[in-house]
This record gives structure tokens, sequence and C-alpha cells, in this order.
């Protein structure tokens, strides 16, 4: 897997690098409410999976920017889905988060739940 934003997917280390280096991302979590509410990357926005058509606006303010559009769900499954979602729907910065957040739990921050 990658860890370039050029491609469909970003890797767990690869978004980690990103968020440290200070470049402009935007993080979109697909989960459902009580998941988010378990654990979370800072400064992502909760719009579940199910809710994105109806929640379009939102989606442009995020997606305004030339900045990678980080997706993330539990694996990277519902994400991936979202992600070739938004695709389709013009935002070409969209990017999946390869694994989700349990590979950001086991990887970057053990310190966080998982479930």
């Amino acid at each position: 897997m990658s860890s370039t934003v050029a491609g469909l997917q970003i890797d767990v280390t690869g978004l980690r690098d990103l968020i440290a280096s200070g470049a402009p991302v935007a993080m979109l979590d697909v989960r459902e409410p009580w998941e988010h509410e378990l654990c979370q990357i800072a400064n992502s926005t909760l719009i579940p999976l199910s809710e994105l058509p109806a929640r379009s606006r939102e989606l442009q303010a995020l997606g305004e920017s030339e900045a990678p559009l980080v997706v993330i769900c539990h694996h990277g499954g519902r994400s991936m889905q979202a992600t070739l979602w938004l695709r389709q729907q013009g935002f070409e910065n969209a990017i999946n988060l390869a694994g989700g957040i349990d590979a950001w739990a086991s990887t970057i921050d053990t310190s966080m739940r998982r479930y």
C-alpha cells in the first residue's frame, strides 16, 4: 500500500507523516456515531456513510481545497466505498485510509481504544 496521496489510498504512516508535516489535510470519518465516540483521529469530521448524499454541503466545505480528503472507517471497507463515491462526485482529492482506524490504533496511537 502506498503512503503517497497521489493514489487511491494512503497508509497510516503516510497519514501520520502528512499531519506531522503541517500540510493541509481534511479527514472524513464515515463510521457510525457510536464508533466515533469510542475512538477517533483528532480533527476528523464525522459524517456516517449512509448520510453522505444528504450532507453534500458539508462535504463541499471539506473538499474545496486541493488538500487530500482522507476518508476513515474501522478497517477501510466503508471508507473505500465512500472514497469511490466521492471521486464519482468530483472529489478528486478523496483517498482511503488503508486499514482504517484499527490500523491507526495498532500502529500509530497504541493508546487508542480498539474495538
